[in-house]
């Protein structure tokens, strides 16, 4: 099981290394393959107020300290296509935001260094769209035919987070798991599909659906999750309504293996 975990925002080094110091668990299971993550900028903030990360320099200093300190591989949001190749000198996978995931500059770059990229599907675009994003990486990496073996050969993943209505909620819609993972491994973004979409000058979310959602995604089937987490998420900076404590991450994480011993012969 493969398991994206982290602040989503690096809001400075010591909470960073305190939730990192806290994550040893998931490092420690034999069951899954862990990534920390947390992003050196937010650049899709919904006020040009909000905070937004500390910068790609100390941002990636921070990351190769826990990655020395801990050992764990690492996955962070990259937003423009520069970012790339320097993101990659610390990052074992890329990650590119919702809201970019159709811009190919972007896709191509990202497919031109050695990580791994986990594509998120925008809030806007069906399942069967996101062939396309994947098609980009795989062609740049010298792939032809889209098909999940190849895209897990290649190290590409899609990212289901749920769709916008327009009426301030996500929904997620399960078969979109079936249909993405013809093309691609799939991660569920349990914390993201939590998400109350801004109406106002910030996003809202509400993280007791968190679990809830990734038990469902588990029993459809899924290869990861993703969950953003925090020692103290009413005091993040950014994201922290839909924020997983770690007491709650340890639980979800727990109930999830168990789920998936259980399902692994529905496939």
């Amino acid at each position: 099981m493969i398991i994206f975990s982290g602040p989503c925002v690096i809001e400075n080094r010591d909470i960073v290394l305190k939730i990192a110091d806290e994550m040893q668990f998931l490092q420690d299971s034999s069951d899954i393959e862990f990534y920390f993550k947390s992003s050196f900028d937010k650049a899709n903030r919904t006020s040009i107020d909000s905070f937004r990360g500390l910068g790609i320099d100390e941002g990636l200093k921070i990351l190769q300290e826990v990655k020395d300190k801990y050992g764990y591989k690492i996955i962070t949001d990259i937003h423009e296509s520069h970012q790339a190749s320097i993101a990659s000198e610390v990052c074992d996978v890329l990650q590119i935001p919702a809201f970019l995931c159709r811009q190919t500059d972007l896709l191509v770059a990202a497919a031109k260094t050695k990580a791994q990229i986990n594509i998120k599907k925008a809030q806007f675009l069906s399942a069967e769209a996101m062939v396309h994003p994947v098609k980009k990486v795989l062609q740049t990496r010298g792939i032809d035919e889209v098909n999940y073996k190849n895209s897990k050969k290649a190290g590409v993943m899609l990212c289901e987070r749920g769709n916008m209505f327009g009426y301030g909620s996500l929904i997620v819609d399960m078969k979109n798991l079936v249909t993405m993972r013809e093309f691609a491994p799939v991660i569920f973004d349990a914390t993201h599909s939590s998400q109350i979409p801004s109406t106002g000058s910030i996003t809202k979310g509400n993280s007791f659906f968190a679990p809830i959602l990734a038990k469902a995604s588990c029993v459809v089937g899924v290869d990861g999750f993703f969950f953003e987490s925090h020692i103290e998420p009413k005091n993040a900076l950014s994201d922290g309504p839909n924020m997983l404590d770690i007491k709650t991450l340890q639980k979800t994480i727990k109930q999830l293996l168990q789920l998936q011993e259980i399902t692994k012969d529905f496939e």
